[in-house]
């Protein structure tokens, strides 16, 4: 169709390039999946426990597969072309284990499983001789550990010790139950 006397190339599907030209670009590399890695993949795009980041790598791998480039791939996943080719790029090189999240920076854990353990059994099986429940600073001198460090395990846990779960009964041995 002519704009201003001028006619345009005839644009098909072929991936957004001119009929008749060359493709340009590096070409990508062959991605092909085993049967096994194929399941994987689809178990990892659809299973509602997967975190949304390793899904759309899964659905950028399958797709891939399907004979897609990067930027068709892109566009069916929207998301930008730039992470369909690290996804690739990391798939083909380290297949299923280049998806997984690689290590975040940040400041090692101070306080080990072990203690963090101890605090919620200490919480929940036992009392201190001179209370009736654990408080924070109670905990904390036993456990070692800050009174803020406890409070965090605790919310954590949804643990709230100065609340009573069990009902208690009366030690009134009177016999009237009626509280007057």
């Amino acid at each position: 169709m002519p704009i201003y006397g001028m006619a345009l190339p005839d644009i098909h599907a072929d991936h957004g390039m001119l009929t008749g030209m060359a493709r340009t670009g590096r070409p990508k590399a062959e991605l092909t999946l085993s049967d096994d890695e194929r399941a994987t993949l689809q178990r990892w795009a659809r299973r509602a426990k997967s975190s949304q980041a390793l899904a759309l790598r899964a659905n950028i791998i399958l797709t891939c597969a399907q004979g897609h480039d990067n930027k068709e791939t892109a566009a069916l996943l929207r998301c930008h072309q730039v992470t369909v080719g690290k996804w690739r790029k990391r798939f083909i090189h380290m297949r299923l284990d280049g998806l997984a999240d690689e290590p975040r920076p940040g400041r090692v854990p101070t306080i080990t499983d072990e203690q963090v353990e101890k605090v919620i059994v200490d919480t929940l099986e036992e009392t201190p001789d001179d209370a009736t429940h654990w408080s924070r600073a109670s905990m904390a001198k036993r456990s070692g550990l800050s009174r803020s460090t406890v409070g965090r395990i605790w919310k954590a846990f949804h643990l709230k010790p100065h609340l009573a779960d069990t009902f208690k009964l009366s030690s009134d041995t009177s016999g009237d139950n009626t509280g007057g």
